[in-house]
């Protein structure tokens, strides 16, 4: 009887599991070995062109008889995306030491001499070779598709920048302080025209917020930049606004303390463009918070989007709000982000909330406001923390209507049945401060008229908290949480039978916690250690009544 002949699989799909024959190991080495090569090769050309330019550089700057060497390395930068870092590099080298050497300084505008000279003519050829070099550097900044290249040439435009502010190309007078505002304006524009995000290179750029001089410039051509859009009829897209507003909560002003306002500042040292021979610096805080007056008039009048307009309320409570001369014209503004829902709500809650507290905002229907935003999806937005913060400030007062405090208690009760285990805690320590603060409320825990709980009359989508009659119910939703499946909640809950602490809970502080910090908790307790087998091992060989060794023979 005759053996079967193996079967051979096809290739493909099916053979590519098999082990491959040695041709086809030598064609996988073969380009392997092409590939290193070919990167070897890369590395290898890379080098040499940044050494040549390096080279090229040198040359330049020893002999003006290599002057066309500048020439080519501007050309250069253009050719191959692959060679701007070292062109980068080789600008840098020349134009610091030109800045440096006063070559490019003349006592008159070239426009106003009448007989060039050949040294003349040379300052002005180099002048326009730094103004050539300067928009290349700022298409760098705007247009390159790498990050890594983005903040290299940023970093040269700031080197830059910084020795010019130091060796000014034409002559100033006495005692005053230059700074190039032309070159930064256009530095700014080129970083916030990217196509996309540009939140890496201004977190470069922030570094430079430490020098007064650089911080007050900044704000100064802010406005500038904006009107200008504004005069050629254009308007901001998306990417620009968000890297506007990040730009602004990168650089903030000095917060304004008592007496501080309109009171200049004498800088004399940490300045990026301080020239020898002067004195010192003069901040004048009064003409920043013209500037970001001025800026943020521009801000609010542009066509924003759901996620511009949640960053530009993140950016005026936290940075913007002091420094504005009438803040009180914001609340049409705020009231109408009230109707937005979400997050943009809570943002223009605490706007309404920081000018009720310190500029004498009367606003009546707040309560409704706030009683509105209380609804199962603010359990799952960012920042409801800020939500229970803002309400627990807000109903602190304890001479509201009990029957306003009372809808609150008994809709967050309600709430409470559908939150998130951590967000239940929150919300009994919460109902627990307004029982403390308005005793008459504790009616609600065992209210006797009102035991049936599908006759409950609480009108849960009654918008108006006068109107929910809140006072004829009672909070049974506090005695189901007491058999939650968490046992936490559950001991949580059981404080409606305890008597009430005199000191009300600190909210700010139960609110910093997260589910992270619970996981973290849960995985610090100490855990009993569990029996994995009935009998102790005492050899290799298997237990008695093992069944797998019923199957399977140890040798």
């Amino acid at each position: 009887m005759l053996a079967p002949e193996p079967r051979v699989l096809p290739r493909g799909r099916a053979g590519a599991s098999q082990t491959p024959t040695g041709r086809e190991w030598r064609t996988r080495l073969a380009r392997s070995a092409e590939q290193d090569r070919g990167s070897t090769t890369t590395k290898m050309a890379a080098s040499k062109v940044s050494k040549k330019l390096h080279s090229m550089a040198i040359d330049f700057l020893s002999s003006r008889r290599n002057a066309n060497n500048l020439a080519d390395i501007i050309a250069i930068i253009e050719s191959n995306e692959s060679n701007i870092p070292p062109c980068l590099l080789a600008l840098e080298i020349i134009f610091l030491e030109v800045l440096k050497r006063r070559d490019m300084f003349l006592e008159h505008p070239a426009t106003e001499i009448s007989n060039i000279d050949t040294e003349s003519q040379y300052r002005v050829w180099l002048r326009e070779c730094f103004d050539d070099s300067w928009s290349k550097i700022l298409a760098v900044v705007s247009n390159s598709p790498k990050i890594s290249v983005q903040t290299q040439a940023l970093s040269t435009a700031m080197k830059l920048i910084a020795m010019e502010g130091q060796y000014p190309l034409e002559p100033l007078k006495k005692e005053e302080h230059f700074f190039p505002n032309n070159r930064l304006r256009l530095l700014l524009v080129a970083i916030l025209s990217s196509g996309r995000n540009g939140g890496q290179l201004l977190a470069r750029l922030q570094e430079f917020s430490t020098y007064p001089d650089v911080l007050y410039n900044v704000w100064k051509q802010l406005f500038p930049i904006a009107i200008g859009l504004q005069r050629n009829g254009q308007r901001p897209d998306e990417n620009f606004i968000r890297n506007y507003l990040d730009l602004i909560d990168k650089f903030p002003l000095p917060k304004p303390g008592r007496g501080e306002r309109g009171q200049d500042h004498d800088l004399t040292d940490n300045l990026l463009c301080g020239q020898q021979g002067h004195n010192g610096y003069i901040l004048n805080m009064d003409h920043m918070r013209k500037a970001v007056n001025k800026v943020w008039g521009c801000v609010m009048h542009w066509n924003h989007t759901p996620a511009t307009q949640r960053l530009l309320l993140v950016v005026l409570l936290e940075r913007v709000l002091p420094f504005l001369d009438k803040p009180l014209l914001l609340t049409d503004y705020l009231m109408d982000s009230l109707d937005s829902g979400g997050a943009i709500s809570l943002l223009a809650l605490q706007g309404i909330f920081t000018l009720i507290q310190n500029h004498n905002l009367e606003y009546p229907n707040i309560f409704n406001k706030l009683y509105s935003m209380f609804e199962p999806e603010i359990f799952h937005t960012k920042f409801k923390a800020r939500l229970f913060y803002l309400s627990d400030m807000f109903l602190s007062s304890t001479h509201l209507p009990e029957n306003i405090v009372a809808a609150f208690a008994k809709r967050l009760a309600r709430l409470s049945l559908v939150a998130p285990p951590e967000d239940i805690h929150i919300i009994l320590m919460f109902i627990g401060n307004l029982i403390l603060r308005h005793p008459g409320l504790k009616l609600l825990i065992d209210n006797p008229n009102r035991t049936n709980v599908p006759d409950d009359p609480f009108v849960m989508e009654e918008r108006d908290p006068s109107k929910s009659r809140a006072m004829e119910s009672s909070l049974w939703e506090l005695h189901a949480l007491q058999s939650h499946v968490l046992p936490g909640v559950g001991t949580a809950a059981n404080f409606i039978y305890n008597p009430l602490p005199s000191v009300e809970w600190d909210l700010s502080q139960i609110l910093e916690d997260n589910s992270d910090d619970i996981f973290e908790r849960e995985m610090k307790k100490k855990l009993k250690e569990i029996a994995l087998t009935f009998d102790r091992p005492q050899t290799l060989s298997l237990p008695q009544h093992e069944r797998v060794s019923q199957f399977w023979q140890l040798v």
